[in-house]
């Protein structure tokens, strides 16, 4: 991730360079990520300026927000407000029965896809490269999502899951902004199956009978469970955030709610009505967004910071972008339109030129997965499991 900002009216955005080779633009209008975008128009999704191939490089110029939901759980030094985090929750709510209604579901919503803007206090999803439309075909591949994340029928590895995934995410996101700690951290997808029986239970035929055919279909073992109060897991939330949680990660993806459901759940009642429309409060900064420069007319000066390691950096390459022969799309999202059809740059000028900056101290590795930094974290912070250690939860024989 590239972290610029624009020489012409200093805006900072981030820019994401994609690592394989495009030979046409065919290919990058194709992109799952570029079709779910450039159709998706929401203050909490986040917004897409817009795709320049060049020398068969292609960059995506997204706007730029301080952190990833994640980094922010890391600097907290102590709980967050359930206030916070109801807000939090009703953003993302809203973001993605925004997305669910116009036919996408992410597939791969997890803390580090999640982007906060720290003047603001806006949660943004992120990070559509997994999103699948809702009207498309099964079967799916049955390897989506980052683990801890992952919804039960994709580790039963159903290829006919839907749109229910992403509430099951949901689910999970939101246990751990209570805690701070992942609810479900499997080190492999048999540990993973093993961690969320330990807390919700075994499935069975009562609660999910798909569940148990596609055990059986693919000769999995159903670890023996019974189910763990969640208030035991996570005693800071209320009883109304326990409900919609139990809602949430309900085994059948038939049951549990919709996005749109969710927000007329009585746990966000007490939301403040600004939070509950974040549409009218944007719209007041709509004519100083609509002012920008056309990305034809913008130039770019780029630096980059990335964490490799704890407290490494490492320093990258970054843009200079002039007006050149490229192709281009253009986003007209800061006045509330979709994105248009593809629009050639001007033909003469000069090519992207590389130069090497300075790492900003504002990252943009907020648009990035970490799942090797998460990978790390799961091992250096195990969550005690109290009701193993008691041993009054795991059935015998």
């Amino acid at each position: 991730m590239l972290l610029a900002k624009n020489k012409k009216t200093n805006q900072v955005v981030a820019i994401k360079k994609m690592k394989k080779k495009f030979y046409s633009w065919d290919e990058c209008v194709k992109l799952r990520e570029v079709q779910s975008l450039k159709k998706l128009n929401h203050p909490n999704i986040v917004k897409l300026k817009e795709v320049i191939r060049e020398n068969d490089e292609l960059f995506f110029v997204f706007e730029h927000l301080d952190k990833n939901m994640y980094e922010m759980t890391k600097s907290c030094k102590k709980f967050l407000d359930e206030q916070i985090v109801k807000k939090y929750m009703y953003h993302i709510l809203l973001g993605l029965a925004h997305m669910h209604k116009h036919g996408f579901f992410h597939r791969d919503l997890k803390p580090e896809n999640l982007l906060l803007n720290s003047a603001t206090d806006e949660c943004k999803l992120a990070d559509f490269g997994l999103a699948r439309e809702i009207r498309s075909r099964p079967p799916y591949t049955d390897y989506v999502s980052t683990r801890w994340y992952r919804a039960p029928e994709v580790l039963f590895r159903s290829t006919k899951y839907n749109s229910p995934i992403d509430m099951w995410a949901v689910g999970c996101i939101m246990a751990e902004l209570f805690t701070f700690r992942p609810l479900f951290p499997g080190s492999s997808e048999l540990d993973q199956i093993n961690k969320v029986c330990s807390v919700r239970g075994s499935p069975s035929s009562k609660n999910w009978p798909e569940g148990v055919k596609l055990a059986s279909r693919h000769n999995m073992n159903i670890p023996r469970y019974v189910k763990t109060p969640l208030e035991q897991l996570i005693p800071q939330a209320s009883k109304a955030a326990i409900n919609l949680l139990e809602q949430l990660l309900k085994y059948d993806p038939t049951k549990r709610p919709t996005a749109n459901q969710c927000l007329q759940d009585p746990w966000f009642n007490s939301l403040p009505s600004d939070v509950k429309s974040p549409a009218a409060s944007s719209g007041k900064n709509a004519a100083k967004r609509a002012s920008v420069l056309p990305p034809s007319q913008q130039s770019y000066n780029s630096s980059i910071s990335s964490k490799q390691s704890h407290n490494q950096q490492q320093q990258y390459s970054s843009i200079s972008s002039k007006q050149s022969n490229k192709h281009r799309i253009k986003s007209n999202r800061d006045d509330n339109t979709m994105l248009p059809s593809i629009a050639p740059a001007p033909n003469k000028g000069s090519s992207l030129k590389r130069g090497s900056y300075l790492a900003s101290s504002s990252s943009a590795a907020a648009l990035s997965t970490t799942g090797n930094k998460r990978d790390k974290y799961q091992h250096q912070h195990q969550r005690p499991n109290p009701f193993l250690a008691a041993g009054a939860n795991q059935m015998q024989g």
